[in-house]
Parts: C-alpha cells; sequence; structure tokens
C-alpha cells in the first residue's frame, strides 16, 4: 500500500496531469496533417463537424488573377488574415488584428512587409503555430499580436493579443484571395454600436453560386473609430459604407502591453437578423470566455471521434486514423442557422422539413466508397440530413444535386450519386418510413428519366442523359464516355430502391438499364473504349489517355463498374482481371499508388495504373474479393495504408483529400471494411480485408441501431502478419471475405486470424455468409 501511495504521490508531483497521460481520441488529432500543397477547403482552420465557419488563417494569392488552391500553405510563414468560409467555390469575412503601418488592402503574401505596397499580412513565428479541432492560435510576428480562435458550428470567437500602440486595428475585410475568384456584387458594414457591427456581402464565384454571407460582429472593448474603404479610398470616422468591388472596414484601439480585446462573430446566409440569432442562440452562452468554446469543441470533436475505438498500431497509426476521421466531418458544412431556416438554391427562404440540418458541399462524385459508409455506421443522423437535404431541394426547386455548394446547383463531376447516398439511407434503415423512401424514389427516379438542364442559375441533373437512354451509351462526340459507367451505376441504385418498394417493373427497367456499362466494353481489346453514334470504336486507342473520360484513363475506368463487379470479371476473363490488376498494383508502388496532381513528382508520366489519389480508382484493392483472390485485396489495401497515407504536413494523402473522401477511405480500410456498391443492395453487404489495429470496436446510436458495439479483433495483427487466415462472426465461421451491414449494426464480434502467408482457401467461399 505504501509502496502506491508513493507512486501515486510521484506521479502527482511529476507535474503530469492524468488528462495528459492518457490520450483521448481527439489528442490524435492533427489539423495541420497534410495542409502543404492542399486544396481551399483544407487547412488548420478552426471549426466543428459540418461547421458553417471554418475560422482560420489564408496565406496564398494575390488580389488580382486565379487563385487556385489558395488558403493555407503550411510551408509559407505567414497569415494574410482569418477568414470565416472556406467552403468549395465559396469564400467570406476576412478579420485581421494590425499594429504596423496602416494599410487596408493586402498585397501578395510574399510582398515586401515594409513601403507603400505592404499589405496588412504578417510574419508569424511557426512555433508557435498550433490548432486541434475547433481551436488555432499563432503569433503575428510583423504586428506583435497574439490571436487565438475557437468556434461553435455557426459562430466565432476571436482574441486578439495586443502590445503598447497609440492606434492597434481590426480590420474586416469582404474580399480576398479565394481558391475561386469571388466577386463582390454588393455590399454593407454598419456600425451599429461602439461594441457591435454588422453587415452583408453579395458574393459571386464559380458561376453559379451567388450567397448573401451576413455577419454581426461583438467586440469586448468599446472601439475609438470606426473608418471604412472601398477599393483604395479610405473614409476616416466613417459609420457606413455600402458599395461593390473591394469592401472593408476597420476599427481601432489605443492598447496597453498583454491587453486582449475579443471579437465574437455570428454568420447566416439568410439575413442579419438571423446571423444576431445564431450568435445569441451559440455564442453568447459562453460570455468571452474563449477556454469554454475551445471545451466544447474539444469535447464535440471527442464525442464523435469516439464512436470508434482502436487498439494496437503504432502511435503513428493511430494519429493518421483519428486524424482521416476528423477530415471525414471537417470540410463540409450546415447551411441552416439555429431555427432551421435557409435560403433555398432559387434565393427563397425555407424551413428544413426533410431533416434537422441541411448540408452542403462538393459533389457526392465516388462517396459511396468511403465517407458514406463511415457516416453511415458512426453518424447515421448525417446520413439522414444529406437524405433530407436532396428531399429539400427536390421539392423546392425539382431536382436533386450532386453537388450543393451553399444550396447552389453546381453540376460539379459525374453521374447523380447523390442517389447512391439517398438509397443506401433507406436499405440500411437510417430512414424507416416507408413514405420518406417513396419520395426518395420519386426524387431520385426523376433525375434518371430527365436530362439535365439551368436550373436555378446553376446546373442540375445529368447531361446527355437522352443520348444514354437512346443509344445505351453517350458517343464520344457528344459527351463523355465514363457517363455510360456512371450512370449506370446510378441505375442499378435506382433499381435496388424499386425492388425494397415493390415496383417489380420499374426494376426490371433500371436493372436492364444497369448493365449498359457493357455497350462500351470492347470484346476484343477487353477495355472501356469509347464509341461514336454510328457504333464505332474510337480509332488508334490507348488505354492510358484520358481521352474522353473525366480524370481518369481507359485502364482505370475498364475496372469501374462497382454494381457488377462479378459481371466485370466474366467479361475481361478472371485470368486476365487478376494479372491486369496485380501488374498494375506491382507498376504503382513506386509513385506511392497515385499520380500526384496536384505536385510534381512524375513530370509528363501518362502511364498511370492504380491512383489511390483521385475517386474511380479508389475500389481497385477490394476487386479481388471477386476474382477468387481476396489475400490480394488483403496485401494491396495494406500496402495503400501504408505507403500512400502519410501523417505530416507535406505528406498525408497523394492527391486531392477532397473534403474527407480520402479520409474516410482510410478509416474504413483501416478497420478492415470496404463497401463496393455503396450499400445500395436490398440487404447491403461489406467487404472484408485486413484491419491496421489489432481491435477496433464502433459504438452505435441507439436511436437507429438496435446493437451497442461491433468489435473487430484481428489476432496476430502485425506489419508482417497482413493475411487472413480464418475468421469468425460471433463465434460461426465466416468462410467469404463479406459482412451484411445489418449483422454489424445489431452489435457482436467479427473475428480475424491473421498470419505472414496467404490461405488461399479462405474468403472465396460463393455463399454470401455463413450464418445465413
Amino acid at each position: 500500500m505504501k509502496r502506491i501511495l508513493f507512486l501515486i504521490i510521484a506521479f502527482l508531483f511529476s507535474g503530469i496531469s492524468f488528462s495528459q497521460a492518457i490520450k483521448e481520441p481527439v489528442d490524435y488529432v492533427d489539423p495541420f496533417m497534410g495542409t502543404s500543397n492542399s486544396r481551399w477547403m483544407l487547412g488548420p482552420y478552426a471549426t466543428m463537424p459540418f461547421g458553417m465557419i471554418q475560422l482560420g488563417p489564408d496565406n496564398q494569392g494575390s488580389n488580382q488573377g486565379y487563385n487556385w488552391m489558395a488558403g493555407y500553405e503550411y510551408a509559407i510563414n505567414s497569415v494574410d488574415g482569418f477568414s470565416h468560409l472556406h467552403a468549395w467555390t465559396m469564400a467570406g469575412l476576412r478579420i485581421m488584428p494590425a499594429t504596423a503601418d496602416l494599410v487596408f488592402t493586402n498585397s501578395s503574401t510574399d510582398a515586401p512587409y515594409k513601403g507603400a505596397n505592404a499589405g496588412y499580412h504578417s510574419r508569424i513565428l511557426k512555433e508557435t503555430e498550433k490548432a486541434s479541432p475547433g481551436s488555432y492560435f499563432v503569433y503575428l510576428y510583423d504586428h506583435e499580436v497574439q490571436a487565438d480562435m475557437a468556434v461553435t458550428t455557426r459562430c466565432g470567437l476571436q482574441r486578439y493579443t495586443f502590445p503598447e500602440k497609440k492606434e492597434s486595428r481590426i480590420l474586416i475585410d469582404l474580399l480576398f484571395p479565394a481558391e475561386y475568384d469571388f466577386t463582390i456584387k454588393d455590399a454593407r458594414i454598419t456600425k451599429v454600436s461602439d461594441t457591435e457591427i454588422e453587415g452583408y456581402a453579395i458574393s459571386a464565384t464559380g458561376g453559379f453560386n451567388d450567397y448573401k454571407l451576413c455577419f454581426v460582429l461583438q467586440f469586448s472593448k468599446p472601439f475609438q473609430s470606426m473608418n471604412t474603404w472601398i477599393d483604395d479610398k479610405l473614409k476616416r470616422n466613417s459609420n457606413d459604407v455600402t458599395g461593390k468591388g473591394h469592401i472593408g472596414a476597420f476599427v481601432s484601439y489605443t492598447t496597453k502591453k498583454g491587453e486582449e480585446i475579443y471579437v465574437r462573430s455570428g454568420v447566416s446566409l439568410v439575413s442579419i437578423e438571423q446571423a444576431r440569432l445564431n450568435l445569441k442562440t451559440e455564442m453568447e452562452p459562453f460570455g468571452w470566455n474563449l477556454e469554454a468554446v475551445q471545451k466544447n469543441a474539444r469535447d464535440t470533436w471527442n464525442k464523435l471521434l469516439s464512436t470508434i475505438a482502436v487498439k494496437g498500431g503504432t502511435e503513428e497509426d493511430k494519429k493518421k486514423f483519428y486524424t482521416n476521421l476528423y477530415r471525414v466531418f471537417a470540410a463540409k458544412q450546415t447551411w441552416n442557422d439555429v431555427n432551421g431556416k435557409y435560403v433555398d438554391a432559387a434565393e427563397n427562404i425555407q424551413s428544413v422539413k426533410y431533416c434537422k440540418n441541411i448540408y452542403g458541399g462538393d459533389a457526392f462524385w465516388n462517396t459511396y466508397w468511403n465517407s458514406n459508409a463511415v457516416l453511415s455506421l458512426i453518424a447515421p443522423d448525417v446520413m439522414e440530413n444529406w437524405a433530407g437535404t436532396q428531399l429539400e431541394m427536390y421539392e423546392h426547386t425539382g431536382w436533386t444535386c450532386k453537388g450543393p455548394a451553399g444550396i447552389e446547383y453546381s453540376g460539379i463531376m459525374e453521374g447523380s450519386h447523390e442517389i447512391a447516398l439517398m438509397v443506401a439511407a433507406f436499405q440500411k434503415g437510417i430512414i424507416k418510413r416507408k413514405d420518406v423512401g417513396l419520395k426518395l424514389y420519386e426524387a431520385a427516379r426523376y433525375m434518371m428519366t430527365h436530362e439535365g438542364k439551368a436550373v436555378a442559375g446553376g446546373w442540375a441533373g445529368n447531361p446527355q442523359l437522352n443520348d444514354y437512354m437512346k443509344f445505351g451509351y453517350v458517343p464520344y462526340e457528344r459527351g463523355k464516355t465514363n457517363k455510360a459507367l456512371d450512370y449506370s451505376f446510378d441505375d442499378y441504385c435506382l433499381a435496388q430502391l424499386a425492388n425494397a418498394l415493390g415496383k417489380k417493373d420499374d426494376y426490371r427497367y433500371f436493372t436492364n438499364r444497369s448493365r449498359n456499362y457493357k455497350n462500351v466494353f470492347h470484346p476484343q481489346l477487353k477495355f472501356v473504349v469509347p464509341k461514336n453514334a454510328a457504333g464505332q470504336w474510337m480509332p488508334d486507342y490507348d488505354e492510358f489517355s484520358n481521352n474522353s473520360f473525366v480524370e481518369g484513363n481507359g485502364w482505370e475506368y475498364s475496372f469501374y463498374v462497382p454494381h457488377d463487379v462479378d459481371g466485370l470479371v466474366k467479361l475481361m476473363g478472371k485470368d486476365l482481371f487478376n494479372k491486369r490488376l496485380d501488374n498494375g498494383f506491382e507498376k504503382s508502388v513506386a509513385y506511392k499508388f497515385a499520380a500526384h496532381a496536384l505536385d510534381r513528382t512524375t513530370g509528363e508520366r501518362a502511364e498511370f495504373y492504380i491512383n489511390q489519389g483521385n475517386e474511380i480508382n479508389m475500389q481497385a484493392a477490394f476487386l479481388f474479393n471477386y476474382s477468387g483472390k481476396p489475400w490480394l485485396t488483403q496485401k494491396w489495401s495494406r500496402s495503400i495504408l501504408d505507403i500512400f497515407y502519410g501523417s505530416t504536413p507535406y505528406a498525408a494523402w497523394e492527391g486531392d483529400e477532397d473534403e474527407g473522401q480520402m479520409g474516410a477511405w482510410f478509416v474504413m480500410s483501416a478497420m478492415g471494411l470496404f463497401e463496393m456498391d455503396g450499400g445500395c443492395a436490398v440487404d447491403p453487404v461489406m467487404d472484408i480485408s485486413s484491419p491496421l489495429f489489432e481491435e477496433a470496436t464502433l459504438h452505435f446510436n441507439h436511436d437507429y441501431y438496435s446493437g451497442k458495439e461491433f468489435k473487430i479483433e484481428a489476432h496476430n495483427n502485425s506489419k508482417k502478419n497482413i493475411y487472413i487466415q480464418s475468421a469468425t462472426l460471433n463465434g460461426k465461421p465466416l468462410m467469404q471475405a463479406k459482412i451484411r451491414f445489418k449483422d454489424i449494426v445489431r452489435g457482436g464480434k467479427l473475428v480475424l486470424e491473421m498470419g505472414e502467408e496467404p490461405n488461399i482457401n479462405w474468403g472465396t467461399a460463393e455463399t454470401r455468409n455463413a450464418n445465413d
């Protein structure tokens, strides 16, 4: 007893607290991971899960010209300002504290820090830069200001610690470089009192997305003056500014050394009044207590991340796992206010009916392989909200949306793969009401029977769908060949929902259409090949060309039939299928399974095989589960986890992380799971592969699933022992490398015995589940 007491006392006096000694899932998240050579949406921004706000530093781009990948770059040791929106095609409301010579416009980041063209940006002390989920901190060297910030879903709180200065300023800038150039069509900044400012900016960006960002700013200390500008014209002691172009304002203080000034911000796409309501509801209850806001964010994130508990593996593996899981929820947005109001694609104010929260973001391009699966397992409420978002759009503007940026029709990327999400939400029992399922079916069926068109200033639906329905493919002189592949998958998803709802005629019709992928499969070459309206194959075909393919080549797209892999294997021939695919992996190891589309490492190399860095190839490792060699799925999925994925700011995803898609793939594969058809079958099934961890436990939401938890154990697992020798599900032998979704969410245990050599007899059984 004395020895135990001595150890406890020694531990306490060591200066290490129990909370520091025991790492929680949130402690493994590194928001800087992958932030070099990244896109606008990926930075160390303070955000909540599906937060309307991603408040954090920008440090790239100039005030003129195209600024692709603007936003945050880890390798740049400066900050231009802290902006509130880092959504796809959307930006707005930058705040920046400043104490150096008065500059109210910002030049490019690499401009001199002195003189008339200096800009208000500042170098930073890199060693002071810190970030955690929901929080960000840095010291601005040139302004001698410490900046600390945290957020709720729709609001931000910033604390600026100033030096002794006769004039310290807090700037509000409404126009600045972003990944997609945006313009200010109309804006206003108004002084409400000496502690509050309100305003709005109507922005246009991306050729389709006009949105009105409304805001309210509250200051903890009365400011001495407010000053405004339009372009390069400054107006001192101005209480209001209205116009278009480059509009901004700054407030002034006389500060003492170490003086703290706080700024609370609330935003809305609906109105200033709604922004004030968001601020009053979410942020004002915290007062000016930044630490309380940080703790709330940390607790919220930790609760979400703790829905999956992993054991074993290295500390780096855990860092990768929880940072990748964090990214699944950190880049897309909630666009309704606290009372449910939002602005639809036709700029009408609505209130949510089919969901609690309406979401937006980049396209659903093949999210059915990765992020949808994660959401289904640990955040079914988010899946339900996503499906509800689609019904909201369908009801008010007549179409669902493949990428609802700010609840606008973007027309971005291929197919209408929001259908896969909608169908999976019903098939998995997340959406339980049949009348809602019928509404989902009505919306999805409309999308697959009406050609896309301009809607509410954007583009909705599928282009060349009429050609697809006429020819059974899209002739290459009229559109991209891969549309036949994407549309046939959407047909499959719709057919499965028809089957679940008892619509047998539609089930047969769309099932037949789902086989249209065969119409672009060359019988001799055994590749997908473009075909013209006369039925003639494209001459001089090069399988490594992206001619008539979107963000991929013919070799990659020839393996892209997620709804009928068995049919694809028969078309290509099992031996050729396995030989081609395995050879493609072997040749891709040196390139880390990536085409490196966003960096400069491969020069003019055109011969890409496996490209984990883009959507259409992310199923490749799991195809061997369908071609009689599941041990190759185990080999190559583990190789991708180790080789493609890194853990530093410079190497985390060798490609476009795409708002959590790369992260979600890691999370699912690290648990040894994958979902080939997006969970759209009437009885959804997941693939099994080699887990990264010795143990992973999924904790379920009891509002949706009957089970409490599902545990995946990999006995004798290691970096060498990557091959499954045998498996049991709830104590019964499991002979196939597949498991039903309902067997997971009803709770239980999957046990895998691992070894260093492949067991070529396991996982090849034709029966779907040994427990059937």
